[in-house]
């Protein structure tokens, strides 16, 4: 298996990301889009000209490529021309493309329960790491990077380092999710990462949680076209639903822009510990319905 040459462009390239402090995956994602635009060039990419890229976005139309898609990579193009090229004038000649907004799927409380009951084992391993992912708002890549350390039982928060945009925060930790995660260590006794993989020096992947999530929702019978992002999702719309400030639940969520993170990190750590989960709603639920399992 040979390595692919880093060219002088590319490594300019990745040197200009690195200033602007970009992650890994986000250099890696902007490299693997001025690779495509060179192979629909034919030649280095930055000799193209406005007709040439005008030409490949049309491309991009023709072949089906989501709005979403279509917009990141004209990010990394603006970003390719403007900052590695030094040809300003050429981000005149790209567009973003409208993207429709849809609601997002969102789970009742009965359905999330009825898909952390489902959750496979053997043990309480996934569904400790699914009830984080509803009962704190995580999203599956922040879930499986947890720590043992990153559970503070004494101020009943959570810690989440390096999130998307490379930010850490605090979420508010449930009594509920708390009595569920001692339950788990008591079981499994991980040492590092709260949720081990194979072989435990390194986490559980965001696949195999995705997995576990998708084995749960078919076992409880639920048809919604849902992720595991869904859970994500119907945390924040419950919180919404109890009359939790949407300033506190964005704060919680980490989906702050830059030109508005600054009136969301004003919310004090209290204001996000005395918040209640829609966890503790789980936990009446199913205390519930095994008392009728019982009767």
């Amino acid at each position: 298996m040979t390595e692919e040459r880093t060219t002088p462009l590319r490594q300019r390239m990745i040197d200009d990301m690195r200033i602007r402090g970009m992650g890994e995956k986000a250099q890696s994602a902007h490299i693997r889009v001025i690779r495509d635009f060179a192979v629909f060039l034919g030649r280095s990419p930055d000799t193209a000209t406005p007709e040439e890229l005008r030409a490949y976005q049309l491309h991009m139309t023709d072949v089906g490529v989501t709005p979403s898609t279509f917009n990141a990579r004209i990010v990394a193009l603006r970003f390719f021309f403007g900052m590695t090229c030094g040809r300003e004038e050429m981000k005149r000649y790209m567009q973003f493309r409208t993207e429709p907004r849809r609601l997002p799927v969102v789970f009742s409380i009965e359905e999330v329960s009825d898909i952390l009951m489902a959750a496979p084992g053997p043990g309480l391993k996934y569904r400790a790491a699914l009830s984080i992912s509803y009962g704190a708002g995580l999203r599956s890549a922040e879930v499986c990077n947890l720590r043992i350390g990153d559970i503070d039982s004494d101020r009943m928060l959570i810690h989440v380092e390096q999130g998307k945009g490379r930010r850490d925060r605090k979420v508010m930790l449930s009594p509920g999710l708390l009595t569920l995660l001692r339950d788990y260590w008591r079981e499994a006794r991980p040492d590092g990462w709260l949720f081990p993989g194979l072989p435990r020096v390194s986490p559980i992947s965001p696949r195999q949680l995705h997995r576990a999530f998708t084995s749960a929702k078919n076992m409880a019978g639920i048809k919604k076209a849902a992720t595991l992002h869904t859970l994500r999702h119907s945390f924040a719309t419950h919180l919404l639903e109890a009359n939790t400030d949407v300033r506190v639940i964005q704060v919680l969520l980490g989906h702050a822009k830059l030109s508005t993170t600054a009136q969301y990190t004003h919310v004090a750590t209290k204001t996000i510990r005395d918040t209640v989960s829609p966890y503790e709603m789980l936990t009446k639920l199913q205390d519930r319905t095994i008392q009728r399992s019982l009767e």
